[in-house]
Order: structure tokens, then sequence, then C-alpha cells
């Protein structure tokens, strides 16, 4: 009887090929999917601020829940962005055992994190947020906001810190899928919870939840499917510092940048919160919207080339690894890249 074909043979050998078509591959589904994410964002807070007669105030109330989100954030990309180029370069190495672990343990990591942050922010949100800026006018539509998401913290984690496991073994639609999914139910369940069962900003985090949960099962269906390379396993998940170490110790810059990142929010909302008033500080939630337009399409490119780069080095294809670097850094200043 005829062997089967192992999933490694349907994918694209990242050690071979035209760098630059490599990097459109990767790149351009994750920069999409970036976009949509973003433009979702603010689809989402067009409807907060479109309920009738408090739309105002709940759009500034989760506004000021941003701090607290990127810090969420920041801890999932500690995760994920230190453990998928570490799996990236064992793959590299011919090595998919080790980099398997290595995605387990990540894995494992992200739990324990889900845990901690939601008994953390649960307690102590309400008088974050006050610090933050919240006013008696804000602060109910923050708190109502903000205790929802956090329960749902575990899906956001997953999603963010497992999806880039993803991409580093080059399914970067499937990726992207993890995305589109989640934004086009969100945009559709808002209306749904905000207006047709009018339950306003809990229904905003309502309908954010669910479409996270269900980005979260696309996730784990898809790294424990027979699609993936690297497949997520009980058996890896106990934790091993020998093995997330090196992760934490790669992952940290990411979540360094991304909790400085939240303190400056933090500083400035709660200075227009006190020169500006609340209307300042929803002008602010905007902005940064918008602002994001900007930053998002780079991060994409960032997270499409990482994959390149971190096989090639583990395979010790250095040539490749300059090759990668200064293609994904001339793509990002618009710049024209190098054939081949």
């Amino acid at each position: 009887m005829e062997e089967k074909t192992k999933p490694q043979a349907r994918t694209r050998d990242l050690g071979k090929g035209s760098i630059p078509k490599l990097l459109a591959q990767l790149a351009i589904p994750v920069v999409v999917a970036q976009i949509v994410n973003l433009l979702y964002n603010i689809v989402d807070r067009i409807y907060i601020g479109h309920i009738p007669g408090i739309g105002a105030a709940a759009l500034t109330g989760v506004g000021l829940f941003a701090p607290i989100l990127m810090l969420i954030n920041a801890f999932a990309m500690l995760s994920g962005s230190g453990g998928a180029p570490r799996a990236a370069i064992f793959m590299g190495k011919k090595d998919n055992e080790t980099a398997e672990k290595i995605m387990a343990n990540c894995f494992s990591l992200i739990l324990i994190f889900a845990v901690g942050l939601t008994i953390l922010f649960s307690i102590f949100a309400p008088r974050l947020l006050i610090l933050f800026g919240a006013s008696d006018a804000t602060l109910p539509y923050a708190v109502e906001y903000a205790r929802i998401y956090i329960f749902g913290s575990i899906f956001v984690l997953i999603v963010l810190g497992m999806n880039l496991f993803i991409t580093t073994q080059g399914f970067s639609k499937i990726s992207m899928m993890t995305t589109l999914i989640g934004a086009v139910i969100n945009v559709i369940l808002d209306p749904i919870f905000i207006f047709v069962f009018d339950m306003g900003v809990r229904g905003a985090a309502i309908a954010t939840v669910l479409s996270q949960a269900v980005g979260a099962i696309w996730v784990l269906r898809f790294l424990t499917g027979e699609k993936t390379i690297l497949k997520l396993k009980l058996s890896n998940m106990k934790l091993d510092p020998k093995v997330f170490g090196p992760c934490l110790a790669l992952g940290i810059s990411s979540f360094v940048m991304i909790s400085t990142e939240s303190l400056l929010s933090i500083s400035f909302t709660s200075s227009l919160a006190r020169y500006g008033g609340d209307v300042a500080v929803g002008a602010m939630t905007i902005i940064t919207s918008v602002n994001q337009l900007i930053t998002m399409p780079l991060q994409g490119i960032c997270q499409g080339g990482q994959p390149i780069i971190s096989y090639n080095f583990g395979a010790g294809n250095k040539d490749r690894v300059k090759k990668a670097f200064f293609t994904q850094f001339l793509c990002a200043l618009h710049l024209p890249l190098p054939d081949g």
C-alpha cells in the first residue's frame, strides 16, 4: 500500500526559493489580517459611540481599558513571539520534536498567564481604571466592559500567542483566517448584542469574547489536527525551564515594548482626563485607532519575515538570513526589493 504523504511535504521549504516571493507569500496574508482586525476595532468603537444617550461616555470608558488590554497582549507576546522563532529555528535544524516541546511549553505558559491575569485584573480593575483617569460618568462603562473582557482573556492570549506558531510553520493563510473569522463574527454580533438585545457596553464585550473564543478554537483545532507540521500534544505540556526559559528570554523584548506602550497610554489618558475631561480621552481613543493603521502593516511584515529568518538561522544558511532581513527592512521602508 502506498504511504500517505506527510504534512511536511505539503508546505513550502523556507530554506529554498526566492526570498522576496516567500516574504510576500507569508507577509501579505498577515498584513491583510492586521488591517482587517484594526478596521473591525474601529467599527466596534463606532457601534459603541452610537449607543443612544451614552455613546460618548461609553466610548471613553472602553478607551480607558486600553492599557489593560495592552498588558494582556504583552503576556501573549512574551510567550508567542519568543517561542515561535525558537520553534522555527529547530525546524530549520530538522528537529521538529524539540520544536513541538517549545510550542507545548509556551501553551502551558499562556494558560498560567491567563489564570494569573484574570484573577489580578478582576480584583484591581476598578482601581486601575480610576488611576487611568475614569470619571464618575465613564467608570461604570469601563468596569462593565473590563469585567467581561477579562474573564475571556484566556481566548485572547491563545489567539495572539498560539497563532504565531501557525505563521512560523509557513501557514500564513490559516493564520490570517484566525483573525478574519474573529473580526467578521465580532462585526456581526456587535449590533445584535448592543442594539437588538439592548445590552450596551456589556454586549460589545460579550461579542468580543465570543469572537475570540471562536478564534481560539480555530487555532487549537489546527494545531492538533492533521495539516499542521508541529502538533500540540498534551505529553509535551509539562513545563521544562530548559525549554521555555530561552523563549521567555527572546520574548522579553516584545513584552517590554508593549508594556511600556501601556504605561505611555496610562500617562496620556490620565493627563487628558485631568486637563481635558472625558471628551479628550474619547478623542484620544479614536486617534489611537487611526494611528495603528500605520504601525499594523509594519508589524505584519515583521511577522511574515520572522519564519524565514528563524528557519534559515537554524539551518545554518547565514546568507539567506541576511538577505531575508534586508528584504524585510527594505519592504518596511517601501524601497525596491532585490531580485531572487
